[in-house]
C-alpha cells in the first residue's frame, strides 16, 4: 500500500512511474519489497532497483546486508522505530532517518497500520512528493479512514528525524 500511495502521488505530480512488488515465501507473502522509479523522462528500465536513492524499512529487525546491498553512502534509509538515526551508524555510512510510525498511527486511531505515516515521513526526508498532493491521493485510495491516514502522513512528514543532512 505504501508503494501504491507513493507511485500514485509521483504520477499525479506529472512524473513517469514504474512500481512493482516482490513477495517472500513466508506466511502472507512476507517479506515484501516494493520498487519504485519516478522520473521526468519515460522509465524504460525493467529490472530491480540495484542502487536505490531511498529505502524504507518497516521493521528495524530487517536491516541487514541484503536490504542495504547496493545502497550508496548518499542513500536515505528511513527506519520505522523510536530510535535516533545515529543508532544505526554501525550499519554503514548511509543517511539514516527514523520515525516512530507505530506511535503516530496509534495516536491517529490507525492501530499498527503505518503505510501513510511512513510515506509522509519519506516525503519529509526527500522533500518530495508534495505533502498536499500525497494527502489528496491518500483520500482517494483510503476512503474508509481518509482523515486518519492523511493526519498520519502529515504527522510523519512533520516529525521525521532526518538525522544528518
Amino acid at each position: 500500500m505504501a508503494g501504491k500511495l507513493l507511485a500514485n502521488t509521483f504520477f499525479r505530480e506529472g512524473q513517469y512511474v514504474q512500481a512493482y512488488s516482490t513477495y517472500g515465501g513466508a506466511r502472507r507473502g512476507a517479506p515484501v519489497a516494493t520498487f519504485i522509479r519516478a522520473d521526468d523522462r519515460p522509465v524504460r528500465l525493467r529490472c530491480d532497483v540495484e542502487e536505490p536513492d531511498a529505502i524504507v524499512c518497516f521493521d528495524p529487525s530487517l536491516l541487514n546486508e541484503k536490504l542495504l546491498a547496493g545502497a550508496r553512502t548518499d542513500t536515505i534509509v528511513l527506519v520505522n522505530c523510536p530510535q535516533n538515526p545515529a543508532d544505526f551508524n554501525d550499519l554503514g555510512d548511509f543517511r539514516f532517518a527514523t520515525i516512530d510510525a507505530i506511535a503516530i498511527a496509534s495516536q491517529n486511531s490507525m492501530g499498527r497500520i503505518v503505510n501513510s505515516t511512513l510515506v509522509g515521513a519519506l516525503a519529509g526526508v526527500l522533500e518530495a512528493p508534495d505533502i498536499d498532493v500525497l494527502s489528496e491521493v491518500i483520500r482517494e485510495v483510503s476512503p474508509a479512514k481518509a482523515g486518519q491516514n492523511v493526519q498520519s502522513a502529515r504527522d510523519g512528514y512533520r516529525l521525521v528525524n532526518k538525522g544528518r543532512e
